[in-house]
């Protein structure tokens, strides 16, 4: 399975009998996510299930959006159906192109086969492609084997070691404002700017005006003209861990793995100990 689909050829798979679809939509300002699932109830793809991402985090932390526990992130998984040796294709409705991170937390927890749905649902239903409205009902559940999540994301004490020894470039999703420091941040306590040495290639840019996904050397060129090198290991970050996912994924269409520091902004830029840089 392509890790980039369209319309057309998810449209092909519905019937398989190892294919999971999952609403991986993420928005800014709507805690709880009750908006994102208003939205999955008003109108999904047949089949599909909620992925909440905004209850997919660590309870144990003030910080937002931050990775649950294996055992968490696969009973969520189960309950949704969803195996790890599963085909399962993430979509979303969100300007925050969040199914990447709902592609990222399955890769980093173990499932292999995962796909996006290039320009999400608006792309579905301008294809003129069924929708079902309503919620989800209850299915069989899956079983997802999770494998903790180290080799695809940073720390922030290994990104407090990164400043000094350099050996991974660290590019940032967030608008070039924020990066910049020229606005205030959206959450309290988090002071503006980005982690000295830092690139910007805010995540956007990694999309054509109709929200499709760019490729090849239109989506080489933006990283490109960001300064980042592929011959060396690369870090994601943004402000919580979404839009890093972004990155991430942008990459991997590239053929090149690309890391997410986790807590993002939200820890680095709240935490009293860590230098902060304003262009």
């Amino acid at each position: 399975m392509d890790a980039l689909l369209t319309p057309q050829a998810l449209a092909a798979l519905l019937d398989a009998t190892d294919v999971r679809l999952l609403d991986a939509t993420h928005l800014l300002g709507d805690p709880g996510g009750e908006q994102s699932r208003r939205l999955f109830d008003d109108g999904h793809i047949p089949g599909a299930r909620f992925m909440d991402l905004d209850h997919l985090v660590d309870p144990d932390t003030s910080l937002p959006m931050m990775m649950p526990s294996p055992e968490r992130f696969a009973a969520a998984m189960a309950a949704l159906g969803v195996g790890t040796d599963d085909r399962i294709v993430v979509y979303d409705q969100s300007p925050l192109h969040s199914a990447a991170r709902g592609w990222w937390m399955l890769r980093s927890f173990g499932a292999s086969e995962v796909a996006i749905l290039d320009g999400g649902l608006a792309a579905w239903r301008a294809a003129g492609l069924p929708i079902e409205q309503g919620a989800a009902p209850d299915g069989e559940p899956g079983h997802f084997v999770p494998r903790p999540p180290a080799a695809h994301r940073r720390t922030l004490p290994q990104m407090q070691a990164n400043l000094t020894i350099g050996a991974e470039q660290v590019v940032d999703a967030r608008s070039p404002a924020r990066f910049a420091g020229a606005e205030a941040e959206p959450r309290a306590g988090v002071v503006p700017g980005h982690i000295p040495g830092s690139q910007n290639l805010h995540y956007a840019r990694l999309f054509d005006a109709d929200g499709r996904w760019k490729r090849g050397p239109a989506l080489a060129a933006a990283f490109a003209d960001a300064g980042v090198d592929f011959e060396r290991p690369v870090i994601a970050t943004c402000g919580s861990g979404i839009t890093a996912a972004v990155l991430a994924f942008g990459a991997h269409l590239l053929g090149h793995p690309m890391t997410v520091y986790d807590g993002s902004w939200a820890e680095w830029g709240s935490h009293p100990d860590t230098p902060k840089a304003k262009d």
